[in-house]
């Protein structure tokens, strides 16, 4: 085995553990969460919680015109919003709720399932 093939294999295996780190933060994130919605729901409060579709951090906002959504805010296009955790950015929000869904709601849910498993194919 080559110097060359280890160090491909380590820079590889760092990668992984990275990957592995930053799923765990997003799970613990994940977790909490839901956590504050269960307990919001427990008092009666019913939310609506923008969320990062990257690393589901809840700290999502609306990006400026003067730093780059100029067309958002003239209406022309969809905001943009980005996270201010992981630099994402897009004119796609997830929004998490403790909200009871409808029958529209779940319709959805299950035909982005269904197309989900279909690109898996």
């Amino acid at each position: 085995m080559g110097k060359a093939e280890k160090n491909k294999r380590k820079k590889k295996r760092l990668k992984q553990l990275m990957v592995l780190k930053e799923e765990e933060t997003e799970s613990q994130v994940l977790f909490d969460l839901i956590k504050v919605l269960e307990d919001l729901e427990k008092e009666g409060r019913l939310v609506d919680i923008q969320i990062c579709p990257r690393c589901k951090s809840p700290k999502v906002r609306r990006v400026r015109a003067m730093s780059g959504d100029l067309w958002g805010h003239m209406g022309i296009l969809p905001p943009k919003f980005e996270c201010e955790e992981c630099g994402w950015r897009a004119r796609l929000v997830l929004k998490a709720t403790n909200r009871p869904l409808g029958i529209k709601d779940v319709a959805i849910i299950v035909e982005a399932s269904d197309l989900k498993e279909a690109q898996r194919e």
